[in-house]
């Protein structure tokens, strides 16, 4: 009985010790789940290479995490209305607007931009080439050539259909569209492939390296500007929204720093996308 008695201080010394160890590991591990938000974003951001030149970046200056989710930007937008990413990081500026309107999002802010591009074989059987993307897309639908759409409410398909409308070819686009309901990589690889048509953002573009005997083939048209806005969620609709984590992206990413890095992001000597995010 007296030994018990002598050594009960140091049990419970013992078990404070591990008491305390077990708090501070779970207060590490809360501490790093915290600091890690969702960015849904278009598959653009991603597959041009951008996110893994940027992100380090964005944790080295704030200590966050970032997960991508790349998707069509109508499928990211769908993800923040469902209050399952707390950033998007998308280009369709009429669904991003609707979304802040809705309630979804909190306010939208442009931050870079750069073009599409029409990509086809070299010999251009439909010949595109030129600065006219309606009068191209005209062409491709009178000669049924082959054309690949995205067909994933992307930005890029949405920026497509609009082309389609304005050449009054809506829905009579030639026996030779195809729609993979894909991401971009993917629409490029099927055009490489099959020596088709495809509208792309510029920067995946750049980053793609299965281009077989694909060029650019109309480009210059002022149409084809492609703008990017990024967004926090909004915390009211969605309490589980990481908002100080997903604000501070937000404002680094339009800060000068960030607009700096993504200014800095090249392939070949040539830059992707062009920072304009407001002062």
């Amino acid at each position: 009985m007296k030994n018990f008695k002598q050594n009960m201080p140091l049990a419970l010394a013992e078990h404070a010790r591990a008491a305390i160890v077990c708090v501070a590991i779970l207060g590490a591990s809360l501490s790093a789940m915290a600091q890690s938000i969702v960015v849904a974003s278009t598959t653009s951001t991603e597959q041009s290479g951008l996110f893994s030149y940027l992100l380090p970046e964005f944790k080295k200056a704030t200590g966050i995490d970032v997960k991508v989710v790349a998707l069509g930007t109508g499928q990211a937008i769908d993800m923040g209305r469902r209050g399952d990413a707390d950033v998007l990081f998308v280009h369709d500026q009429v669904a991003e607007e609707k979304v802040v309107a809705e309630g979804f999002a909190v306010k939208r802010f442009e931050v870079m931009y750069n073009d599409f591009v029409l990509i086809g074989p070299k010999a251009d059987p439909a010949k595109t080439k030129g600065n006219d993307i309606v009068d191209a897309l005209k062409k491709v639908a009178a000669g049924n050539a082959s054309f690949i759409s995205r067909g994933d409410k992307s930005g890029t398909h949405a920026a497509e259909l609009r082309f389609w409308k304005i050449a009054g070819l809506d829905g009579k686009t030639g026996t030779g569209y195809k729609s993979c309901g894909c991401g971009m990589g993917p629409a490029l690889n099927m055009a490489s492939s099959t020596g088709a048509y495809v509208l792309a953002d510029r920067g995946t573009w750049l980053n793609f390296k299965n281009r077989g005997d694909l060029v650019v083939l109309v480009e210059g048209d002022k149409r084809m500007f492609n703008q990017y806005g990024v967004m926090l969620v909004n915390p009211a609709r969605h309490p589980q929204t990481k908002a100080v984590e997903g604000q501070k992206f937000v404002d680094w990413v339009t800060s000068s720093a960030g607009q700096g890095v993504i200014a800095s992001y090249k392939i070949g000597g040539e830059q992707l996308f062009f920072p304009n995010a407001a002062k």
